[in-house]
């Protein structure tokens, strides 16, 4: 764990991890909420740090190695940090079979990026998802940002590409 005077919850070292507290009051003592309370911290935060990951097993009674077992076995939680755009790409059936390679090809050009990965300047980052539940947009993909989410369906690499650039045109109309 890293002892500098900053941690993910960007607090400077005043109050590290007073986000999490009523979450752990909550939930620390209930058998079973390991999961919730880890959900929570990342909505929090973004992301699961290692010093989340400490701070929640200290506050819990649990060994870290658990906490950090249950992080790492659902692919719903993040051990690094995301981009402010979260692509959530779908590979399900439907997608699959309607052109979601090339969605994510397009993708790959567009931004640099593989599933996993972050572009270097923090603004997207592409995770690949079992299903998004909307089989009838077929290939479909979400972007999530800190203001919601939108869904984008009925994809084309020319449309993600363009889908792309407005969303980096409006950051940069932003800045």
């Amino acid at each position: 764990m890293s002892q500098s005077n900053t941690c993910c919850c960007g607090c400077g070292g005043q109050e590290p991890f007073a986000a999490l507290a009523p979450v752990l009051e909550e939930y620390g003592g209930v058998p079973g909420s390991l999961i919730t309370i880890l959900q929570k911290a990342q909505d929090l935060y973004g992301y699961l740090s290692e010093e989340v990951i400490r701070h929640i097993a200290q506050a819990t009674g649990t060994q870290p190695a658990k906490v950090y077992g249950v992080a790492t076995f659902y692919t719903q939680f993040r051990l690094k940090p995301v981009g402010k755009h979260l692509i959530l790409l779908c590979k399900g059936t439907a997608c699959h079979v309607n052109g979601a390679d090339a969605v994510e090809e397009a993708i790959t050009e567009e931004l640099g990026i593989r599933d996993g990965e972050t572009t270097g300047d923090g603004q997207f980052t592409l995770n690949n998802v079992a299903c998004l539940g909307c089989c009838s947009l077929a290939p479909v993909m979400m972007v999530r940002t800190g203001d919601g989410e939108e869904t984008y369906g009925n994809l084309t690499r020319d449309r993600v590409k363009a889908i792309l650039r407005d969303i980096q045109a409006e950051e940069g109309a932003k800045a």
